[in-house]
């Protein structure tokens, strides 16, 4: 067993999910260096806080197994405490307490302060919006609201992260202009859904109002969307998008699906006709654009003529970039009621077939960009390429551009124009120009 150190306690702080959650993590960072404490982010440290994903079933498990690594490494001297947080401490706080009872202490999502009392440190409330950025410096995520309204029969999201609340608009360009002095060049907005932002504070959706004040930050070059809520989506986005350089023509658009009647089911709020004339009018209004959109299958009922509608769908609208889960049971959602009808193995099924379309799709879609030049911003080298992406790319989740390292050298972070000259399924390869 190793002997417990004596000195300063080294803070770990592991992330697990989505980018709100690494968002969330940097906070907790940030409040924890404020007050004294040595604080890394998934490396080793003496105590280890989990912020922890409990939104689907796979996201649970791989929250659980880190959670019970952790108290084994606890009960080897390895680490000496281990605390929890996140959405599924938020969720299962009480279940967690009883099952793994080896952990110090459980916290929801809007327990903060809680955790840093429990970490020996106060919350520093003028520290609101400032962060330690686990990313590379030159993008970050960009919070503009907590929590979600909407009624999707499938989604838990609303019990763990409760009602939607925007951040002001001078709040979030406040912290726009800190990272843009640490070396930040590309924002990525991020909410539950970016479509509602403001209608709680402004009493009108104000995404374009947000937008049109970020984009006079000092620094800042790409501004990216993520997560719009198809429902009421403000047009007034588009306009500013298709004429406003800094923000990527690129839009994360979740769909989930286009029959009437699992759409109706989810609560989703739309139709197939419905859904369809916004994509045309997205495209229409910003030629070009990257439209990223995910989807679920193997919800309640979905039929294999349902399946067989979303699959001629997907070949018809031709996503520039598409992800495709398997339905999650969730306790305590509206769908939770329904007969979970669809194997296993047929969710599988339809996933694998879904993203074999949207393979090919995308080859296709790569291979017209072959002699052609974009701007792309440099992320990191690896191995005999640097990475880089365009602006119809989002890191981790899109396609990448590898050009060759020979006789040239490109800082992380850089600007560059780019020949591609040969194209895969989801990746490109250019030189630079």
């Amino acid at each position: 067993m190793r002997t417990k150190s004596v000195g300063k306690k080294r803070i770990n702080v592991i992330t697990l999910g989505c980018s709100k959650n690494i968002y969330d993590s940097e906070v907790l960072m940030n409040q924890l260096k404020a007050g004294g404490k040595e604080v890394v982010h998934e490396q080793k440290g003496d105590i280890v806080v989990i912020n922890t994903c409990g939104f689907i079933d796979s996201a649970k498990e791989q929250s659980i197994n880190t959670i019970l690594e952790c108290v084994e490494q606890k009960e080897k001297g390895i680490i000496e405490k281990v605390f929890v947080t996140g959405c599924l401490s938020e969720r299962y706080k009480s279940d967690l307490e009883k099952e793994i009872p080896n952990v110090d202490q459980y916290f929801g999502t809007r327990e903060l302060p809680l955790l840093l009392k429990a970490l020996k440190t106060d919350y520093k409330q003028e520290l609101t919006g400032e962060r330690l950025i686990t990313t590379p410096r030159h993008y970050a995520y960009l919070k503009i609201a907590e929590g979600c309204d909407r009624p999707c029969s499938f989604c838990a999201i609303p019990l763990i992260r409760g009602k939607y609340i925007s951040t002001p608009i001078e709040n979030l360009v406040k912290e726009a202009e800190s990272l843009a002095k640490g070396g930040t060049k590309e924002l990525i907005l991020i909410a539950q859904d970016l479509t509602y932002y403001g209608l709680d504070l402004y009493k009108k959706r104000s995404l374009s109002d947000l937008l049109k004040e970020l984009i006079k930050v000092e620094g800042i070059e790409w501004i990216r969307l993520h997560y719009a809520f198809p429902t009421g989506f403000p047009e007034e986005v588009l306009e500013l998008m298709r004429n406003e350089p800094k923000i990527c023509n690129y839009l994360d658009i979740p769909l989930q699906h286009i029959s009437d009647e699992i759409l109706k089911s989810m609560k989703r709020g739309t139709n197939k006709e419905k859904t369809n004339r916004l994509l045309k009018e997205i495209r229409n209004k910003v030629p070009g654009i990257a439209i990223r959109t995910t989807l679920i299958v193997g919800y309640p009922g979905e039929t294999p003529e349902h399946f067989e509608e979303l699959k001629n769908w997907v070949e018809e609208q031709r996503f520039e970039r598409l992800g495709c889960f398997t339905y999650s049971h969730e306790e305590n959602t509206g769908a939770y009621m329904l007969n979970d009808d669809v194997s296993e193995e047929e969710k599988n099924n339809r996933v694998n077939e879904i993203m074999e379309i949207q393979s090919q799709i995308s080859l296709e879609l790569n291979q017209e960009k072959v002699g052609q030049i974009f701007k792309c911003i440099i992320d990191r080298k690896e191995g005999e390429y640097f990475v880089g992406r365009t602006e119809y790319d989002s890191p981790d989740v899109d396609n990448e551009v590898l050009i060759p390292a020979v006789n040239t050298y490109l800082p992380s972070g850089s600007f560059v124009n780019v020949k591609i000259t040969k194209a895969e399924e989801f990746d490109l390869y250019g030189e630079v120009v």
